[in-house]
Formats: C-alpha cells, sequence, structure tokens
C-alpha cells in the first residue's frame, strides 16, 4: 500500500530498496528554502542493518502489508517460541533473537499478537499489561518519602525493574510491556 511519505510514523514497516525496514525515527523538516522532506531512519528486518534516508513530502512509499494473527504462548526450546493458534490449533515458531527480552514477559496461554509478512512471523505483540512476581527487591530506607525514590527489583522471570519503595518481595504486580513499567501492585 503506497502512502504519503509525511505519513511516515515510528515502528511502521516498509518495503524499500528490495527489504523490509523498520522505521525506528522520524523527522519531519521544514526548511525556509525548498522543499519540505521527512528524515527516516530504518532497521532492516531481515539483515539487522541502519539506513537514514531523506524523502521529499511529495514522494511515496510502499507500506509492508502485514497479517496479524492470535496466537496462544505454549512453550520453548534451546531456540525457538512455540506458539498456537486457538481456532486452528497450528502450531508456529518464531526465534528467539526476534521476540529479544520479551520473551521472558511470555507465561503460558498467553495471548499475543503475531505479525507475519509473506507467511513468515516477523514480530510480536505482547498484551499491553501483565502480571509479574516480585523474586526480590531491596528494603525501603526510612527518609526516602520526600522524592519519588523508587527502588530496583528483580522479578520472578529475571528481569530488572524499578518499582516503589512499598513493593516487597513475593509481591504481585502489573508491568507495562511497552516499556518494561511497574503500573500497580495487586
Amino acid at each position: 500500500m503506497k502512502i504519503n511519505a509525511s505519513e511516515i510514523r515510528v515502528g511502521m514497516l516498509l518495503e524499500y530498496k528490495n527489504d523490509l525496514w523498520q522505521v525506528l525515527k522520524t523527522q519531519h523538516v521544514k526548511p525556509g528554502k525548498g522543499g519540505a522532506f521527512a528524515q527516516v531512519e530504518m532497521k532492516s528486518v531481515n539483515k539487522n542493518t541502519k539506513l537514514n534516508e531523506r524523502f521529499r513530502s511529495s514522494e511515496s512509499v510502499e507500506k509492508a502489508s502485514l497479517d496479524e494473527i492470535d496466537f496462544n504462548y505454549s512453550y520453548e526450546d534451546e531456540n525457538n517460541y512455540y506458539f498456537m493458534n486457538p481456532k486452528s490449533f497450528e502450531q508456529v515458531e518464531i526465534k528467539k533473537s526476534i521476540v529479544g527480552e520479551k520473551g521472558k514477559l511470555l507465561t503460558e496461554n498467553l495471548e499475543v499478537n503475531l505479525c507475519f509478512y509473506n507467511d513468515n512471523p516477523i514480530s510480536i505483540n505482547l498484551p499491553n499489561q501483565v502480571k509479574c512476581k516480585i523474586e526480590s527487591t531491596d528494603v525501603a530506607l526510612k527518609g526516602q518519602t520526600v522524592s519519588s525514590s523508587y527502588k530496583p527489583a528483580v522479578l520472578s522471570n529475571g528481569l530488572n525493574i524499578q518499582v516503589p519503595p512499598f513493593i516487597e518481595s513475593g509481591d504481585e504486580i502489573i508491568l507495562d510491556t511497552r516499556n518494561l513499567e511497574y503500573i500497580k501492585k495487586i
């Protein structure tokens, strides 16, 4: 699907120079002299290389058409995560390198959204919030309540996050999966 260069947003996938690119940064510039343009930083999904490109506002680029399907997380092995489609019971595997750090947040039967490009899974979208358990955290020091101070904590899945001083080891919390930040205590 063709889109105007001024419509490029962070996170979009573009087909450009015979490759699939994910937009990391975009800046729309309107200089005093000359036409407006979009300065776009992209990362190749396949080759893991970066590219800075300048598109004139009048140019159009090809937005990649993705199929998004809901799957349930099943299990993992040494190299892959496995997901099952709850409707067709079809099983799909995704390399751990594609999922990255988000893989630690996967729990059995967690419903996730997988993005497919030409029938190949290329990315995963977790729910915005997941429930996690605090494995260990430091003891809150008295007198630190003047400013909104946070303390380090380790989750049961091994992730390190910052939590408010009243959170203790063994507590269950809600975590924002987009930025790995504490939301609330359960």
